[in-house]
């Protein structure tokens, strides 16, 4: 993985992806205490960041191959970006969902053309399916994380944090990144390492759930001990990529690790400062930077909310209090 493969994968991109701004609340400062600069990614297509490196993974096969099709496994997002993807360049998409996913995902999944097949997280191994499903029918397999034309595709967001902070005069920042297996934090840090090596990726994840934070403290890959059980569905994975986790233990300072009572309290700050919806697992970079202020150093920070796909019941929960 290099910064050419992330420009090659943001000239694919452009004019196919929309680009986020950076916001800020005067209220969302005060109660971080610093200046929280915000990248908004669920206002991307199907509502998050995986549309970016869906669209480098499909944009960059042999025509032949991406005729014959593609297939994915994911809780949602990821399923969402490579079915618009494959939509829009015509190929076949199958997509592996567990089947506790929000019902919003899947059904959305199923609207822009997949053929969905669910499974069971804590008991079936979904590389395992995909793998099979891809032998059987001539598909390629477009990784959640552990692609390089996925981390390069995540990797253009990177590129323009990079631009809008030199423009904000952002000196020295953290830069929190919602975090499963590591595709978008370890992309956005290998960006920021060519284009602004000032701003630090710091990777973000639920209680229960914090590989990432885990193998970066220990040096090595480790496993969660469960699969489920977070509302942070989106960025739930059994351990960080073999590609992403020696980016992030290079590039990235320490895992933040967020609960879901605050991911539930940062969604409701997004919608009523800055009118953002955003779904738990797309919060919690936000709700670190939020409730976790003796975490991180420096004036500024900046935060991604990743996704917004989130199921009207856990929105009410959230606004609720």
């Amino acid at each position: 993985m290099n910064i050419e493969m992330i420009r090659a994968a943001q000239a694919r991109l452009d004019g196919h992806v929309r680009r986020t701004p950076l916001l800020r609340s005067a209220f969302l400062d005060d109660i971080a205490g610093r200046r929280v600069w915000i990248k908004p990614e669920c206002l991307q297509h199907t509502g998050s960041f995986k549309f970016r490196g869906a669209w480098s993974a499909v944009s960059g096969l042999d025509p032949a191959a991406r005729a014959r099709g593609v297939i994915a496994f994911s809780s949602g997002n990821h399923a969402q970006g490579v079915a618009l993807a494959a939509q829009a360049h015509g190929a076949p998409a199958v997509i592996v969902m567990p089947d506790d996913a929000p019902r919003l995902k899947i059904e959305n999944t199923r609207a822009l053309g997949a053929e969905v097949v669910l499974y069971d997280r804590n008991h079936e191994d979904r590389d395992a399916i995909g793998a099979a499903l891809a032998a059987e029918r001539g598909l390629s397999l477009v990784k959640p994380f552990d692609d390089p034309a996925v981390i390069a595709g995540q990797g253009t967001c990177g590129l323009e944090i990079a631009e809008d902070a030199a423009q904000a005069g952002i000196g020295q920042a953290d830069v929190i990144v919602c975090c499963g297996g590591g595709g978008f934090a370890s992309g956005i840090a290998l960006a920021l390492e060519a284009q602004a090596p000032q701003l630090r990726v710091r990777p973000a994840e639920p209680e229960g759930f914090d590989d990432m934070a885990r193998s970066l403290a220990g040096g090595k890959i480790v496993r969660n001990a469960r699969l489920s059980g977070s509302l942070c569905d989106a960025i739930i994975t059994p351990q960080p990529g073999d590609l992403t986790f020696p980016i992030l233990a290079r590039l990235a300072g320490p895992g933040l690790v967020v609960s879901d009572s605050d991911a539930l309290r940062a969604m409701a700050a997004a919608f009523l400062r800055l009118k953002l919806v955003a779904e738990p697992g797309g919060a919690v970079a936000l709700a670190a930077a939020l409730y976790q202020p003796d975490q991180i150093e420096g004036t500024d920070v900046i935060v991604t909310i990743s996704g917004g796909n989130v199921d009207p019941d856990v929105y009410a929960r959230a606004l609720a209090g």
